[in-house]
């Protein structure tokens, strides 16, 4: 990668949530980032599947119900956001750094990696 190319980025559920249905302020710089070119977000289909399925929660479904969002227009506003990337990517190594954990559904958000 040059300092040109964006860099690639994973994210998580929760975060693309945020980014999508609840519009979290804090994720202000990230936003800007992805939408300068500056990060290419990277996901999969079994991402996006994931996404379809927590947008049926109680919770989300009253937030897009505030918002008037349909969960069609969020994997819509998802598509467009994101470089889908084929099959199951490897497992990235861990390390102090790098979150953990024993969800099979966040591991495919949080192992991701490019190239």
């Amino acid at each position: 990668m040059t300092l040109t190319e964006p860099g690639p980025v994973v994210i998580d559920t929760n975060i693309a949530l945020d980014l999508l249905v609840f519009e979290d302020p804090a994720w202000g710089p990230l936003t800007e980032q992805l939408a300068a070119g500056r990060l290419r977000w990277l996901a999969t289909a079994a991402m996006r599947v994931e996404l379809a399925r927590v947008l049926g929660y109680p919770l989300i479904v009253r937030r897009m119900a505030q918002r008037a969002l349909a969960p069609q227009a969020v994997l819509a506003d998802f598509d467009a956001r994101v470089q889908l990337v084929e099959g199951v990517p490897p497992r990235a190594p861990a390390s102090a750094a790098t979150p953990t954990t024993r969800s099979s559904s966040t591991w495919r958000w949080r192992t991701a990696r490019c190239c």
